[in-house]
């Protein structure tokens, strides 16, 4: 278990560089990230490279065998390059080059900014291909799919649209574009849909502008890996990506890298609503799931953050440690602190790093330094994974579709998958978050929430997982749109409807409002947002709606199907329901579970295939009391324990 920190060099005066590398070896950090926004100082002018002050600052990690990943910096251009291509300028939906000046203004479909980035990470690789302290690269810095609407976009979004349908005519009819009078008479009209919102746009043109952007970005990741692969075959490769606005498709980005790097900000004000998911469990999962194996936390939480928001509550006591050994739980094998130093200069002044502006260790110093020293006693825990029983499926097709066309008030996909990995993160189970299209069959249980955008050979995986024995979760929305994101003209949930046994005669947007459905078992539970009225043909309620003109229709169904069962779950309800849910489907498929667990404690386990170690986290700011079956041995405090008692985002882990 590595414990790092995020450096950057060029913002100190160098007298202060190995004073913080050796305070850094001190404290037990192992790794430091440098060099992603420093080209302006390694190409100070077109063709001019000046590596001198990086091979002082690598020499003094070398020096006491701090690990370094190495950062392509082609996220921040410099400004002479800008002035002298502006060209490279992303541009906005209104037509206008974007004012540069701040970071990430570079579109990446400009051949002259490729060129300059392939040159850059070239020069680079060339410099430092023999030295062993760099253990990694870092291509850019929180890639997006870019919605630049230059010339160069444009000519490209066009060409790739009739590489896919082959002329306009095939496109008009793809997009359905005799509504409004759309149909393109030349290729020439085609135009980005960014300059309306989404939701007034065609939703086939919206999809397909961002399989474009997605592809536009692998395009460029593969360029720069080449580059380095060319020089290094061997050399480990990464980005760091995050929850964007423009996020990108997680699994193709990650496609063609060695593994996966996440910034990882949790909340540091809890929120007062108990139905709100804050828990960053689901994220890391979902990091985990990307390419289903462990991966990197590339910035975490530090101290209060602010930028372009006011500044945010201080961390509480346990939360700087607390969160760093959550994502240890949920598959890190690395984790990196944003930042060493708060920043005097810029933008990100106020977003605090582990030192803050006054140079003088404080709490929170204290606090990551006890981190690193229950980090080093972690070793053991070398080379182990996460293995689950339970898979939720997500798909970044159908989330950006809900983007472009919201189903009801209050309805968001994320939300649901969060939901069931809530609920089932309440009973101590791992949980996988992968795609669509992994293969399933070693899960007991696959939850699969609005798949709303169709795609055949997602459907085929579900319907072969289902047939072989099983348990699979449908939801509400689901089946509703075919692969250009048109509607089907066929009775909901279209190709589903087989798997799932029933049809869904009507539905009901309800939004915020709010009705009560009750299950088998006479249990009631409110449910919002969205109510589809289901008619079995061959499944059998499990839960009929208690009110509402649909009253004793059924909300959720169960159909045994060949070899499996597959649930159909029409509406959306508060945690209790999907907590009660995840009971029973446990017990059903014979997944373990815990019962008992304080709210907010997270239990996850990671597995060398012989000794099994559990994470017992305490993500809430009470204190929890937590009794084992038997006295364990506590890898954080090297004794048996029979109890835990785990202050406010404590963690213990214990071996089974």
């Amino acid at each position: 278990m590595i414990i790092g920190v995020d450096y950057y060099p060029e913002q100190w005066d160098s007298s202060l560089w190995e004073q913080d590398i050796r305070l850094m070896v001190q404290t037990g950090v192992k790794i430091v990230r440098i060099g992603e926004f420093a080209w302006s100082r390694l190409e100070p002018s077109d063709g001019a490279f000046d590596f001198g002050w990086l091979d002082e600052v690598i020499r003094l990690c070398s020096s006491v065998g701090l690990g370094v990943i190495l950062g392509v910096p082609t996220s921040c251009p410099p400004l002479w390059l800008y002035e002298a291509h502006p060209e490279i300028i992303q541009v906005g939906a209104d037509g206008k080059r974007i004012q540069t000046g701040i970071r990430g203004h570079r579109c990446i479909n400009s051949p002259v900014f490729m060129e300059h980035a392939k040159r850059i990470t070239l020069e680079m690789v060339r410099h430092y291909s023999g030295n062993r302290s760099v253990i990694a690269w870092q291509i850019d810095n929180e890639l997006e799919a870019y919605p630049c609407c230059c010339d160069e976009c444009k000519g490209k979004f066009r060409s790739w649209l009739t590489d896919k349908y082959g002329s306009v005519g095939e496109i008009n009819q793809a997009f359905g574009n005799s509504v409004w009078s759309g149909e393109y008479s030349s290729l020439t009209q085609i135009e980005p849909p960014n300059a309306y919102p989404k939701a007034w746009q065609n939703p086939a043109l919206c999809l397909d502008w961002y399989r474009f952007t997605n592809d536009s970005l692998i395009s460029y990741i593969k360029e720069i890996s080449l580059t380095i692969r060319r020089e290094l075959p061997r050399a480990m490769i990464t980005t760091n990506t995050w929850f964007c606005q423009d996020m990108p498709d997680f699994y193709r980005v990650f496609d063609e890298l060695n593994f996966v790097s996440y910034d990882n900000y949790p909340p540091i004000k809890l929120p007062e609503d108990p139905e709100e998911f804050y828990s960053h469990a689901f994220h890391l999962d979902l990091m985990r799931g990307i390419k289903e194996q462990n991966f990197w936390v590339m910035e975490q939480l530090s101290g209060p953050t602010g930028s372009w928001a006011p500044m945010s509550p201080a961390p509480k006591p346990g939360m700087i440690m607390g969160y760093a050994l959550q994502a240890f739980a949920h598959g890190a094998d690395a984790v990196v602190h944003f930042r060493w130093r708060t920043a005097l200069f810029g933008a990100e002044m106020h977003w605090h790093g582990i030192l803050d502006h006054s140079n003088v260790p404080n709490r929170r110093f204290t606090e990551f330094s006890e981190l690193c020293k229950i980090a080093s006693r972690m070793n053991v825990l070398d080379n182990t994974r996460i293995v689950s029983d339970i898979a939720i499926l997500y798909s970044p097709e159908s989330e950006y579709a809900f983007r472009v066309q919201p189903q009801s008030e209050g309805f968001w996909y994320l939300e649901q998958l969060k939901a069931f990995h809530a609920a089932f993160t309440a009973f101590g189970a791992n949980i996988d978050v992968v795609s669509p299209d992994t293969e399933l069959s070693d899960y007991k249980l696959v939850i699969a929430p609005s798949l709303y955008v169709n795609n055949r050979s997602v459907t085929e995986n579900l319907y072969r997982y289902v047939i072989k024995g099983g348990t699979l979760v449908l939801t509400a929305r689901s089946g509703v749109k075919d692969e250009h994101n048109n509607c089907i003209m066929d009775t909901l949930p279209t190709v589903f409807k087989e798997l799932i046994g029933a049809e869904i005669s009507e539905y009901d947007p309800i939004g915020n409002s709010e009705h009560m459905i009750r299950d088998f078992a006479g249990k009631e539970y409110v449910c919002r947002e969205w109510c589809d009225v289901l008619q079995p043909t061959t499944a059998k309620a499990y839960a009929e709606y208690s009110d509402g003109f649909y009253r004793c229709c059924p909300a959720v169904t169960m159909n045994r199907y060949c070899g499996g069962v597959a649930y159909y779950v029409g509406t959306i309800c508060n945690s209790d329901f999907y907590e009660s849910f995840a009971a029973n489907l446990m017990t059903q498929t014979s997944i373990p579970k815990l019962k008992g667990l304080p709210k907010g404690v997270e239990v996850t386990t990671r597995t060398n295939g012989k000794d099994e170690y559990i994470f017992f986290f305490n993500n809430s700011d009470k204190p929890a009391s937590i009794g084992l079956p038997k006295a364990m041995y506590s890898i954080i405090s090297s004794v048996g324990k029979d109890k835990l008692e785990l202050e406010p985002f404590g963690m213990d882990v214990v071996r089974k």
